[in-house]
């Protein structure tokens, strides 16, 4: 893995750069190795995307990706990050080339098909929104040097509802580097009431967790999913970009679900 190493700078394409983590091993930490209560999509934004055309001029774009839930692999971000750079002197006949390019180079490594949208960096889609539901980051917590635990999660008063809610509060570190990760938070389920501290108090939590952002969100879900036993439950966190990449995973009970776009803030 070439995280947390110092690498020199790759000028010609090379997709061994790729590297896989394998999906298997983070949930086997939170016990759904087997039978997902989720399935979903990781959604990425790659901002400093660009290679050649033929005649030998930079083209620029943005890149959007969308990997399965239910590949085998995730692709690691440094890894990626450099695996872009690698094309940025290639040359190509078309758009559509580096398209099949890239898709094939990423599918190899995570192990099933994925989707690649190539923006103008004026694309009105890249546009950041606001999430829609109540926002939690006024409730007074308070959180020192605790993991987060699924009995962290207390039920409300209530009877079964449907709740929106978002945090802006949710840091998590990286679990090879130990760097802080930055990112709203924002589910969307029908099921048992939580109480709104205790589901703050659970996201702030993370501060102080070592794991993959994809693994964050999976964590988050299962034990969501465990105390409110939903009708159906959407999360997906936003995070702030890094290297060029903003990763936002989006996982759901329903496979027609699609993640949100993404944020002002990234």
């Amino acid at each position: 893995m070439l995280l947390g190493r110092q690498t020199p700078v790759v000028d010609s394409y090379a997709p061994d750069l790729l590297y896989p983590i394998p999906r298997g091993a983070g949930r086997a930490t939170i016990g759904c190795s087997e039978n997902q209560p989720f399935t979903g999509t990781d959604l990425w934004h790659a901002y400093e995307m660009s290679w050649l055309d033929a005649g030998g001029k930079p083209v620029v774009r943005v890149g959007r990706f969308a990997i399965p839930a239910s590949s085998p692999n995730m692709v690691e971000s440094k890894s990626f990050k450099l695996y872009l750079n690698s094309l940025n002197n290639t040359r190509f006949e078309s758009q559509s080339q580096v398209i099949d390019t890239i898709q094939r180079d990423i599918a190899q490594v995570v192990g099933t098909a994925v989707a690649l949208e190539l923006l103008d960096v004026a694309d009105a889609s890249l546009a950041g929104t606001a999430l829609s539901g109540l926002c939690l980051d006024d409730l007074d917590v308070e959180v020192a040097g605790v993991e987060p635990d699924a009995g962290m999660l207390e039920l409300g008063p209530g009877k079964l509802a449907e709740y929106m809610l978002y945090t802006h509060l949710l840091r998590s570190l990286c679990p090879v580097t130990g760097q802080p990760d930055w990112a709203s938070v924002w589910l969307h389920y029908r099921g048992k009431p939580l109480s709104h501290r205790s589901l703050l108090r659970y996201i702030v939590a993370y501060r102080g967790h070592q794991e993959f952002h994809e693994q964050c969100v999976e964590r988050m879900f299962c034990d969501i999913h465990q105390r409110v036993s939903p009708e159906f439950l959407h999360i997906q966190a936003f995070y702030t970009r890094r290297g060029g990449l903003d990763i936002n995973p989006f996982r759901s009970t329903d496979s027609d679900a699609r993640p949100l776009p993404r944020l002002n803030r990234q």
